[in-house]
């Protein structure tokens, strides 16, 4: 990456009042190089100025961790696409056991590859569908935290994704700042899954007017059995 766009990294870490070490920042700087080499050939992400991948995938990603107290714990990405946010989590606090969840293969592949050139392995990187990989033993019900920055209607999201989490485990979704009647429209599905919705979290993306809420949802019991459905079915009938 560019002087200023790792300028602008160190920067923004530093609004977001979390503690960095410069290996991290350079490990990030390397991810950066990365992912704009492969968008080459590849599809991963629509934004290809430096300094804009640093605000609106790596700052962003990295406001989960203020609040959210991920250190040791075990967590999945639903839908990582890129590696945002989990691959970003495990870079700044390497004590999170993360999951990386894909539908496409070609990604799952880099993101190893990617884990490996970062120093940041182990990362299990798994292609797969979510309704299909939550079904199995030692994903459901397995992690503290599923999170995801995946563009799906909360009631669906809530869908994929909670049954991953363990009862007192959580569930963060990144969404914009105007999701208030998106996630009142979702409260009757996440009760349906065994989840409570929790205060949200609000940030601001360092340089930056783009402000994001995290929606947090608690595990308070187990999904039932039936739960994920076929996504077919999630998006013709969402709960």
């Amino acid at each position: 990456m560019t002087e200023q766009a790792m300028a602008l990294l160190c920067r923004g870490l530093d609004q977001l009042g979390l503690p960095w070490t410069q290996k991290a920042a350079e490990q990030l700087s390397l991810y950066g190089d990365r992912l704009l080499e492969k968008n080459q050939v590849m599809n991963l992400t629509a934004i290809t100025d430096p300094e804009e991948v640093v605000k609106r995938h790596f700052l962003d990603s990295a406001a989960l961790l203020p609040s959210k107290a991920l250190g040791g714990r075990k967590v999945i990405d639903v839908g990582t696409g890129a590696g945002f946010p989990g691959m970003v989590l495990k870079v700044l606090e390497p004590t999170i056991e993360l999951t990386l969840l894909d539908s496409l293969g070609k990604r799952v592949n880099w993101l190893s590859e990617l884990s490996a050139q970062l120093g940041a392995a182990p990362v299990e990187c798994i292609h797969g569908r979510a309704e299909e990989q939550a079904l199995l033993e030692g994903y459901r019900d397995c992690y503290d935290l599923a999170v995801s920055r995946a563009v799906a209607d909360l009631r669906i999201l809530a869908e994929l994704c909670l049954p991953f989490v363990k009862v007192g485990g959580r569930f963060l979704a990144m969404k914009s700042d105007n999701c208030q009647e998106e996630v009142e429209r979702a409260g009757r599905a996440i009760a349906k899954l065994g989840g409570q919705l929790r205060p949200m979290a609000q940030y601001q993306i360092p340089g930056t007017e783009i402000t994001r809420r995290v929606v947090v949802v608690e595990k308070i019991r187990p999904t039932p059995k039936g739960y994920p459905r076929r996504f077919s079915r999630m998006k013709k009938a969402p709960l």
